[in-house]
């Protein structure tokens, strides 16, 4: 797929996928006592490369959740496609029993859904249950950069196309970059790196002139990084760990809607349907871990904030999900238009 304003083919970015079950006594499954469940370790398919934004949201978790489910997880990672080589791997190759789970970035992958337009269907294959966070796009530079307001950005790249390192084309930032150019008149080169690591080093090393991303990957790393400008239409909930960065909208006068991304659960639909009470112990014990200290802390280990750790329930992650379709598929001629860039 090529996109506009796109200099480099696509690559994968996203976060991952997981599961699990619990010992505690409910209903048959499987012609088995509900306390044989899980009767084994959970897979996890995560569509990206291990290191990432998913995996560091999602061992901490498991710390908490397998502890309440008498379980444990094995992950396997799967970049490439953008996530798709993950989710159809995940769809059309793991068992259906309740053993394998995905943890996915909704956003992401669902924008890759209408884009890449793979061969399964969402809801119809899996289920999204239960959203861990939500982590805001940002426009962000070196310290070194030139650049030292949103301002300074958008007037230089009103003049010239300006590169921006992002993860990878099909994600709510670059969505909020290409809405960012159409609200402003500004110009924009979006170079997909494959992840967030690779990104941050992209811009770090002055390859890239500026980076777009979620917000909390990038303040791990403020000690190198100045956010400039937040996609979020009511405030910067990071205000006091980001130096008070401004959002877009309010800087330009702009209504530019919310823009984050949204890493949660997933498991199959058909054993979800078939398994009601079991799958209902998963949606319960995923919100208590969610409240876990375990949990909590562990993340905060990892140099992340926890301000973001907004739980969401399967009503939410549909809800989230289907507004992102929308959105995947209003954008969905500009993310896959073969010029090289707006004015480029």
């Amino acid at each position: 797929m090529s996109s506009n304003r796109i200099a480099m083919p696509r690559r994968s970015f996203v976060g991952g996928l997981a599961a699990s079950a619990g010992a505690m006594a409910i209903a048959p499954f499987n012609g088995a006592s509900a306390q044989t469940y899980p009767s084994r370790r959970i897979s996890v398919v995560i569509p990206t490369g291990q290191g990432g934004g998913a995996e560091r949201i999602a061992r901490p978790f498991d710390a908490a959740w397998g502890a309440m489910l008498k379980t444990q997880f094995e992950y396997s990672f799967f970049p490439g496609a953008s996530g798709q080589i993950g989710y159809e791997l995940f769809v059309k190759r793991r068992p259906r029993d309740g053993h394998n789970f995905l943890f996915g970035n909704m956003g992401a992958e669902l924008i890759m859904y209408v884009i890449q337009k793979p061969d399964y269907n969402f809801p119809r294959d899996f289920i999204y249950f239960a959203q861990l966070e939500i982590d805001d796009s940002c426009i962000y530079v070196n310290r070194n950069s030139p650049f030292k307001t949103i301002e300074d950005v958008v007037a230089a790249a009103k003049k010239r196309t300006l590169n921006v390192a992002v993860s990878r084309i099909p994600t709510q930032t670059s969505i909020a970059v290409l809405a960012l150019a159409d609200a402003t008149g500004s110009r924009y080169n979006l170079i997909p790196y494959g992840g967030g690591n690779p990104t941050y080093i992209a811009v770090l090393n002055g390859e890239a002139e500026i980076g777009a991303g979620p917000m909390v990957g990038v303040m791990t790393l403020i000690d190198k990084f100045k956010i400039l400008g937040v996609f979020n239409r009511k405030q910067n909930v990071y205000a006091a760990l980001s130096e008070n960065a401004p959002t877009v909208n309010s800087v330009f006068g702009i209504d530019i809607p919310d823009l984050f991304t949204s890493r949660a659960w997933g498991v199959h639909t058909e054993w979800a349907d078939k398994n009601p009470e079991q799958f209902a112990l998963l949606e319960r014990t995923a919100q208590e871990a969610h409240a876990s200290p375990v949990f909590r802390e562990g993340y905060r280990k990892t140099g992340a904030t926890d301000l973001n750790l907004i739980y969401g329930d399967r009503r939410a992650c549909t809800e989230y999900a289907l507004k992102t379709l929308d959105l995947a598929r209003r954008y969905e001629s500009v993310l896959t238009a073969k010029r090289g860039g707006k004015g480029g």
